[in-house]
């Protein structure tokens, strides 16, 4: 089982995310706030920085990585994402690689987010959603 998470209603209409190792952010639908769509995306991009970041320090140095964009395609009829579309930039403008060295870096950046992105492995195949409810008296 993974990680615990769960998510608490604020008084302002927004909510807060936490985790049992003392993780937290705020969403909700409002000005100033990831929607959890966004977060869909969020989720995406970050698994593509954490598993490609050892690539890029070692290629590029410590503290090196990439900015990532990710956008997704949504049907509003079935209230869902159909695809999404993620660039991957990593700036080696001051590394000064040969055009061999950089194509090695792409092939590399591409195998790790590849071989290591749980997010990105869930999204590309059916992922059946258990769900319980429970009201309380």
């Amino acid at each position: 089982m993974g990680k615990r998470l769960w998510v608490e209603r604020n008084k302002d209409g927004s909510w807060d995310a936490f985790s049992d190792d003392g993780a937290h952010i705020k969403f909700g639908k409002g000005k100033g706030v990831f929607t959890p769509g966004d977060l869909v995306k969020i989720a995406l991009a970050g698994c593509a920085a954490l598993s490609s970041q050892f690539a890029i320090e070692h290629t590029l140095g410590e503290g090196k990585g990439a900015r990532i964009v990710v956008d997704g395609q949504y049907d509003p009829e079935g209230d869902a994402f159909t695809s999404f579309d993620e660039q991957v930039v990593v700036d080696a403008t001051d590394a000064n690689l040969s055009d061999e060295d950089a194509e090695k870096l792409k092939e590399r950046v591409t195998r790790h987010i590849d071989k290591g992105c749980t997010v990105k492995h869930t999204y590309v195949q059916e992922t059946p959603v258990r769900m319980n409810v429970t009201v309380r008296r």
